[in-house]
């Protein structure tokens, strides 16, 4: 091997400036054999008769509670009148089972909001996390015409029609 010296001395005063490969060339030798040996091993594998289930997973539909509350604040648990004052004894017998039964709630558009809203409290104290609404998408569809105005008497024009004002 070839190597410059330092002081300066010497028969080559010149730097070599080539790159020493023997040791790039050993460690791949080195690692090209541990391949080598390593690679049979990992496709070794051990033939075992597994037993074979055929189990389906079942899908439990979680139960659902309709509460219905009409104009007057009547309540109704599935169909059934029930008294405002029971409510959280009825949410908390079906609070604790897996999977929880969702709570839709279905309300007269008349119902007073007091109503609404201690019937979601209740449900929410006794522990119910799925409270849902059921509502009516509006009827004529999206162009829906306006209410006539109270104590004229006039009925409403056609969507885009050009209005007499």
């Amino acid at each position: 091997m070839a190597f410059g010296s330092f002081d300066g001395k010497g028969s080559g005063s010149h730097t070599v400036s080539e790159i020493n490969m023997v040791p790039l060339i050993d460690v791949m030798l080195v690692l090209l054999v541990i391949f080598i040996i390593t690679a049979p091993l990992l496709a070794h594998s051990i033939k075992i008769n597994m037993p074979q289930v055929a189990a389906e997973q079942i899908e439990e539909e979680p139960k659902t509670v309709d509460l219905a509350i009409d104009a007057s604040g009547a309540l109704f648990w599935d169909e059934k009148p029930v008294n405002i004052d029971d409510l959280p004894n009825r949410f908390k017998s079906i609070a604790g089972t897996k999977p929880q039964p969702e709570i839709r709630i279905r309300a007269d558009q008349n119902t007073r909001y007091e109503t609404l809203a201690k019937v979601m409290a209740s449900a929410r104290r006794s522990g119910m996390s799925r409270i849902g609404f059921v509502t009516t998408p509006p009827s004529g569809g999206a162009a829906a015409t306006e209410a006539p105005a109270t104590g004229t008497g006039a009925t409403p024009a056609p969507a885009g029609a050009p209005s007499g004002r």
